[in-house]
């Protein structure tokens, strides 16, 4: 029996050796790798990941499937960018690892169809909505319940999430465009990124997000030219079609003429930031792409950046908690804009978790892919939230509130899971 031919790395994206060496192996980073903790080895840790890269890079060893399963099992949740001392870039050095393995003649073939499945269903809004209807369909005539045995018997690990992503569909999506309000004497013009799944699967995080701005004094407007914003593609190695995303973003926010781009979406508003790494080998596009980058603003951070969010809020009778959401702490380092919004709310009890910034599994499309993992993560992460006694569990992520909703409804918790500007909402009405 002949033995498969070696994958290497190919394609532009092969990461930069010089990134891989900054790694001083102080092992700082390994009590913040929700992977390291669960199964203890060594190449399932960000130090590890990163002995394995460098190893392919300089001739070491292949990149084959004894190495690959330990880059795919990551969560790119990069818990460990904030653990480290030498600023190791690892989120680039992980997309661009798996990049360079896609491009490669001989990827694996779970890898080239995940990279397929994104780039014609999620980044064609469309194909997504196709892909959907049936089961938005069912949940109208309320078969939803007597889905659940048979989701559960056939899917296993992946169920909880499947479960929530099917009561999410009771929901009429958002797919609004153009001028979405326009109160008197607006303060701002802002553009809202209406985005791919969060439309479809969580569409009140839209239409709060939406209330709070225009309550504030903002018009906002949604480009239809917009699209995806490529951070699946991008974390699943398909730098290619974040990229070609990406324009299209950039050339739709660009004709908005806004003075801020909000995102609701912690992974989606992390990669927009960094758009420009995208594009560092096109000075075509680059300096397009920064421009945009620094218009781009996570909405709790907007929010909090307009004097007088906390006025006018109305009492809120529950005890809280909040899931920071890993690409809101760990990439955009902001932390403090949700608590300041959950803490300015009149009755709310907020009770911090015990590892408030540790992934809860989600992680795009982990849970689907990597089911087992996933589920221990999610397992520790909803320990954590009993033990605060929360009735309302707070994200900044759509993909964290469906997997913690997810969670709670399979572990029978007396709680539910909300976006925070949600909550924030419901203070603001809960006033009149």
């Amino acid at each position: 029996m002949t033995a498969a031919p070696p994958i290497g790395f190919a394609g532009p994206d092969v990461p930069l050796l010089e990134d891989v060496r900054s790694c001083i192996h102080c092992g700082f980073c390994l009590p913040s790798c929700p992977t390291y903790l669960a199964t203890g080895s060594e190449l399932d840790s960000p130090r590890g990941r990163l002995h394995l890269i460098g190893a392919i890079l300089d001739g070491r060893i292949e990149a084959n499937e004894h190495v690959l399963p330990h880059l795919d099992l990551c969560l790119q949740c990069r818990a460990c960018e904030t653990a480290c001392p030498s600023n190791v870039p690892f989120g680039q050095i992980m997309e661009d690892a798996r990049a360079a393995v896609v491009a490669g003649p001989e990827a694996p073939r779970a890898w080239s169809l995940r990279a397929l499945a994104l780039r014609n269903v999620v980044g064609r809004r469309e194909v997504l909505r196709a892909a959907l209807a049936p089961a938005r369909l069912a949940t109208r005539f309320g078969l939803q319940e007597k889905a659940r045995p048979w989701i559960r018997r056939a899917f296993g690990l992946r169920a909880p999430m499947l479960e929530a992503q099917l009561d999410a569909l009771a929901a009429r999506p958002f797919r609004r465009s153009g001028v979405l309000a326009r109160p008197p004497e607006a303060r701002a013009r802002v553009a809202m990124l209406t985005g791919c799944v969060q439309g479809e699967l969580t569409p009140r995080m839209h239409e709060a997000t939406l209330r709070v701005l225009a309550r504030l004094g903002c018009e906002v407007v949604a480009p239809p030219a917009q699209v995806c914003c490529g951070a699946l593609h991008a974390h699943a190695g398909d730098a290619e079609t974040a990229r070609d995303l990406a324009r299209r973003n950039i050339e739709a926010f660009e004709a908005a003429a806004v003075d801020a781009v909000i995102v609701n979406a912690a992974g989606c508003g992390a990669a927009m930031k960094e758009y420009p790494r995208l594009f560092r080998n096109d000075p075509t596009w680059l300096a397009r792409a920064e421009r945009f980058a620094a218009t781009v603003r996570d909405a709790t951070e907007y929010v909090t950046s307009i004097e007088g969010f906390d006025r006018g809020l109305g009492p809120i009778d529950a005890v809280a908690t909040l899931q920071d959401s890993c690409h809101l702490a760990h990439a955009q380092g902001i932390r403090e804009a949700p608590r300041r919004i959950l803490n300015a709310i009149p009755g709310l009890q907020v009770r911090e978790l015990k590892t408030p910034d540790r992934c809860c599994g989600a992680a795009g499309l982990y849970s689907l892919v990597q089911p087992e993992m996933s589920r221990a993560v999610l397992e520790e992460k909803l320990n954590d939230v009993e033990a605060t006694g929360a009735e309302v569990v707070c994200t900044s992520n759509p993909g964290c509130t469906l997997q913690l909703a997810g969670g709670i409804v399979s572990r029978g918790l007396e709680a539910r899971a909300v976006h925070v500007l949600e909550l924030l909402d419901e203070s603001y009405r809960a006033r009149r």
